[in-house]
């Protein structure tokens, strides 16, 4: 198997804590973008790595019409049953660098918690072909605080003591000179916006499972990864609840 297809593949068997437990996106997003970049409810959205639909249905709350572009079969098909009620919505089995839509076709492109899976150079010509020449890009990453709380410095510290892939695959590696570098010879701005979550321990395991570099339960790193889980959530609860803490990240630019 060749990696980019393993990375289409990582998450389908994540799908249903997907679902339940990754976070959704802040809804100040969306009147920033309609002051910053003039998004309006008639605008057309192609929707890249769009997964299970979290950051796609934002938009059609607004009214958009939205093309959520997918390689993953599972989480394709997890955001048709979730989005089948919205008729502005159009499932397309393909990805960043061949997204199957029209030339000149859409007015933003859009990625939540996905860009860091791209191949930049063969995204950006892709982008660039399916995009209006005053069309906007943007990307999200709910970003996870990492050493804010005690708890979240020892939830960090958790994963890279057991999730051997963590540091491999984590999307802060993308950091704001290989963003540049893509939207060159145009720019980016980004905004940052508040957000959380606040878990149980079954949500909290639900939570971690979600994640790629996270071992499943026939590896050796599971069980004692589990106790590690169970040990931090009983040092940190409070009122039965552990909080997940993110800075949510708006890249937005155009390409010229």
């Amino acid at each position: 198997m060749d990696a980019n297809r393993k990375n289409t593949e990582r998450f389908s068997d994540r799908v249903d804590n997907y679902i339940m437990y990754r976070p959704s996106y802040p809804s100040e997003i969306m009147p920033f973008l309609a002051e910053t970049c003039g998004l309006k409810p008639t605008s057309v959205i192609a929707d890249v790595g769009s997964g299970t639909g979290i950051l796609t249905q934002l938009f059609l709350d607004n009214g958009n019409s939205v093309y959520g572009v997918e390689p993953n079969t599972e989480m394709r098909e997890a955001a048709e049953r979730l989005l089948e009620g919205y008729p502005t919505f159009k499932s397309i089995a393909g990805q960043a660098e061949n997204t199957s839509l029209s030339t000149d076709s859409v007015d933003f492109i859009i990625a939540g918690q996905a860009f860091h899976w791209f191949e930049p150079a063969q995204t950006r010509s892709e982008f660039a072909r399916i995009l209006h020449p005053a069309g906007w890009i943007v990307l999200v990453w709910n970003q996870r605080e990492i050493d804010s709380t005690p708890f979240l410095q020892a939830y960090e510290q958790m994963l890279k003591t057991y999730a051997k892939e963590y540091e491999v695959v984590n999307h802060m590696n993308v950091g704001e000179d290989a963003i540049g570098e893509f939207y060159q010879p145009g720019h980016f701005q980004v905004a940052s916006f508040d957000n959380f979550q606040a878990f149980d321990f079954d949500g909290l395991k639900g939570r971690l499972l979600s994640c790629s570099y996270a071992p499943n339960e026939d590896q050796a790193e599971y069980l004692p990864m589990m106790d590690a889980l169970r040990e931090i959530f009983e040092q940190y609860k409070s009122n039965g609840k552990v909080r997940f803490e993110y800075a949510t990240k708006v890249y937005h630019g155009r390409l010229s």
